[in-house]
């Protein structure tokens, strides 16, 4: 058993994205692949998401941008963060289009015009966006702050989109994301732009079943030790857990320094198919679980099998996809394998 092995489960993500395709009423599904597919890897989810019906891909960075080009020639690629000139060829070099939060639209590359109608975040105002040449627009976009929780907000954001969007006839109109897409249809316009919910991660912080979506990543590790506390013995910096009675505690060989955050002391893992509590401070390589009778060398699932990353975030107050983009994949921490079906 690795100390860290992650598993990306491509037949599901497969499943996420007809799922996602049936909810977009008709809208093309463009699959948000940034920081690395959300912590799943982006070539493999890339490539597997357009296979499923995805028609374009959204990612941060121009570089991001050019690595996807490399292995994926003719998709659609769409950098949604700003550009600073100096990247400019990378994108030109890839045949990527990029939004633009400002007037100044660069030379030689397909612009999608990014409108702030509430986000506060990149994008223009809808005034700016009046003095731009529509001939040399490809897209008008913006971003719903609420789709997931004040649909009131989200509405009125899609009526001031709707003013601007009108003013580039022939653009592409895309505004939604992973909530918008299952809870708000007239957000759906030409385009849908679905990140979470590819992944099987809720875009609300509940169940993923509730609509259909299933979780494509799973993570284990196994108890490396096992020891017997003695009532007043402690474990991890701090001494955050005291044991009160004699007990059976695993260490397992994951830590922040892996993604599994400090902040996760009190959770639950899985240790052979049993819900156990993580105790102490989880300290950078390492942490403790208490035992019942599993033996050293137990599987210890930290996500997966029924385990949700949901249930992590809220433990953490943080959510679902800070806790997959956080999870470390570099071959000297981890190893990662892809199964399909």
């Amino acid at each position: 058993m690795s100390r860290s092995e992650i598993t990306v489960d491509l037949s599901a993500l497969r499943r996420n994205v007809a799922a996602l395709v049936d909810a977009a009423g008709g809208a093309e599904l463009w699959a948000v692949v940034k920081a690395d597919a959300y912590g799943h890897g982006a070539v493999d989810c890339a490539r597997t998401a357009l296979e499923a019906g995805a028609r374009a891909l959204c990612v941060a960075t121009a570089k991001e941008g050019a690595a996807l080009r490399a292995e994926l020639a003719d998709v659609r690629i769409l950098v949604l963060s700003p550009l600073v000139e100096a990247e400019e060829h990378v994108a030109r070099g890839a045949g990527l289009e990029v939004a633009v939060s400002t007037r100044r639209l660069p030379e030689g590359l397909p612009v999608h015009v990014k409108v702030d109608t509430g986000m506060g975040r990149f994008g223009m105002s809808p005034e700016e966006a009046a003095q731009i040449d529509p001939g040399r627009v490809a897209g008008v976009m913006s971003h719903l702050a609420t789709a997931d929780e004040d649909e009131a907000f989200a509405r009125a954001q899609l009526d001031a989109f709707a003013a601007v969007a009108g003013r580039f006839p022939g653009a592409t109109r895309h505004i939604a994301n992973s909530a918008a897409t299952f809870s708000i249809p007239e957000a759906q316009l030409d385009a849908v732009r679905c990140g979470v919910a590819l992944y099987g991660l809720s875009p609300f912080g509940r169940e993923p079943e509730e609509h259909g979506l299933e979780p494509v990543l799973s993570w284990r590790s196994y108890v490396a030790q096992a020891k017997v506390m003695r009532s007043g013995d402690s474990t991890g910096y701090g001494r955050r857990f005291v044991a009160e009675r004699e007990t059976r505690i695993g260490l397992v060989p994951v830590g922040y320094g892996d993604g599994f955050r400090r902040g996760l002391t009190g959770t639950e893992v899985l240790v052979a198919g049993t819900r156990r509590c993580v105790l102490g401070t989880v300290s950078m390589d390492s942490f403790a679980v208490e035992l019942g009778d599993e033996p050293e060398g137990a599987l210890v699932t930290l996500v997966g099998d029924g385990l949700l990353v949901e249930e992590h975030a809220r433990h953490a107050g943080t959510i679902n996809y800070e806790i997959t983009t956080g999870i470390v994949s570099d071959p000297r921490r981890a190893e990662r394998r892809v199964v399909d079906g």
